[in-house]
């Protein structure tokens, strides 16, 4: 029997404005650089600004005033260009120049072809649909230092449905996935060791076929015994010679556990360009954006005057009335992409100011002085969504006399001691490796131990933390550690 019923939702919708700046936001000063040239190649109604004498300047503003008084469409529908030019939201006069105060900037070396790059050249090559090569996109941008892809395609396609409006099926995307973990280096973008070994191994061509297969079944059935080299067990299960069991187990570490490091250049490994700059002049810091190189936008002259020859005219034909509509379309776009760029400049500021305030002690002492601090923090204290202080520190850095660092490494949670003050976890895992370079490897501290020492120093932490911390620093357990 069918039935009626009602129900009561409530939406999150956004605004194209507002995806626009989330978008904006998630770019480092590098990539909105690409942005904002290819936004200046789609819309000819924005232009780069060069740079002006003061008299220019003001003569080229007095032509615009005169240009842009009210306008008219030919359906008598109110139309004011300076709602565009000189709305409360939008700053005209700063149109988008980069930052043109007097900026000081430590010279970096040349950057060579980074793993993104070359990532990236062999998906254009895929020749993949507009969708399809944005999904790839998104895979190789959210790729960590190692290679691995550690966020879920779940996740990543529901972030393209909500911001793009792309829908793509999950078995596309893990197709696509599969693609891509075949790219040089071979075994990238995998979710995990097992998986690339197996996409290494199964795509080699220089292996013994019988030996390919061994280390194929030992992966697939007895990872776990092999991780932890339970050499014996792994003979005795699959039934081994010595001579077998040594062959194999070469043929699997002779494969590449990190092909994002491999002999193309990692992010990491490559010069970063920073996206701020922290300098101390006297006893006081200078937190700067580091867009001085950044192309200038503003609104065409040319096109204003176009706009303002159509208005003149009387009756307008059908495709003087298109014309209009088009520079309409392209004005309300130059406008909202101008805003947003700078929207996103006032946020990275406003975010990274207070950072710099919570971390102080770092910036004056170094990691040791790191303080634990998680979004929410950096959220309540500037009135934002925690969603926007992830987007703004995923992927964008920081220089300053403590070096180059990713803003994400200023966010970590904290354990307290003896005397009730709160430690960065950053810290304990900076002392947890001090203790294990330091301990007799002939008989090297279990994680008990490794707790237990940590206590002693005052640092409240258990047993399972320990082996977390250690596991996060790739450092492996006691009998591992140890040496004949």
């Amino acid at each position: 029997m069918l039935t009626l019923s009602q129900r009561l939702s409530q939406q999150q919708k956004l605004s194209p404005q507002q995806i626009q700046y989330q978008k904006l936001l998630q770019l480092n000063t590098l990539a909105l650089e690409q942005r904002i040239k290819t936004e200046l190649e789609l819309n000819p109604i924005l232009e780069e600004e060069m740079e002006l004498s003061q008299e220019t300047e003001k003569d080229r503003e007095k032509d615009e005033e005169t240009v842009v008084d009210e306008i008219k469409d030919p359906d008598n529908e109110e139309f004011v260009l300076e709602d565009f030019m000189n709305d409360d939201d939008f700053d005209h006069e700063r149109a988008y120049r980069g930052n043109t105060d007097e900026e000081q900037f430590h010279p970096l070396a040349p950057v060579r072809e980074s793993l993104s790059e070359h990532l990236l050249e062999q998906l254009n090559m895929l020749n993949l649909d507009e969708n399809m090569n944005r999904l790839g996109e998104e895979i190789i941008g959210n790729l960590d230092d190692g290679g691995y892809l550690k966020r879920s395609l779940d996740e990543l396609l529901n972030e393209l449905e909500l911001f793009d409006h792309i829908k793509i099926e999950p078995e596309e995307a893990e197709n696509l996935l599969k693609r891509i973990q075949l790219f040089d280096p071979i075994g990238i973008a995998c979710r995990n060791l097992q998986e690339c070994l197996l996409v290494q191994l199964r795509n080699s061509k220089e292996a013994d076929q019988y030996y390919k297969y061994m280390a194929e079944k030992m992966l697939l059935e007895y990872y776990d015994d092999f991780t932890k080299r339970r050499f014996e067990l792994l003979k005795q299960k699959m039934n081994l010679t010595d001579d077998t069991l040594r062959e194999t187990v070469n043929l699997i570490q002779s494969l590449n556990p990190k092909p994002g490091e491999g002999n193309i250049e990692s992010a990491e490994m490559n010069q970063i360009s920073p996206d701020f700059i922290i300098e101390k002049v006297d006893n006081d810091y200078v937190i700067t954006l580091n867009d001085r190189s950044m192309p200038s936008v503003t609104i065409s002259r040319q096109y204003l005057e176009m706009f303002e020859s159509n208005r003149k005219r009387g009756k307008k034909s059908v495709r003087e009335k298109e014309t209009y509509k088009f520079l309409r379309e392209k004005f309300e776009s130059a406008k909202w992409f101008i805003a947003c760029i700078q929207q996103r400049r006032d946020t990275l500021m406003k975010i990274m100011q207070a950072i710099f305030q919570r971390q102080f002690e770092f910036f004056e002492k170094g990691p040791k002085a790191l303080t634990p601090m998680i979004y929410k923090d950096i959220a309540q204290e500037i009135n934002m969504d925690i969603s926007t202080i992830s987007r703004v520190v995923n992927g964008k850095y920081v220089q300053s006399p403590q070096g180059i660092h990713e803003l994400k490494y200023f966010f970590s949670e904290g354990l307290s001691t003896d005397t009730g003050e709160e430690v960065s976890n950053k810290h304990i895992k900076e002392r947890l490796k001090e203790i294990i370079d330091k301990e007799d490897k002939l008989k090297p501290f279990s994680d008990d131990k490794l707790a237990e020492l940590l206590n002693e120093e005052g640092i409240h932490i258990a047993r399972r933390t320990v082996a977390k911390y250690r596991e996060q620093l790739r450092l492996p357990v006691a009998r591992l550690r140890k040496e004949l």
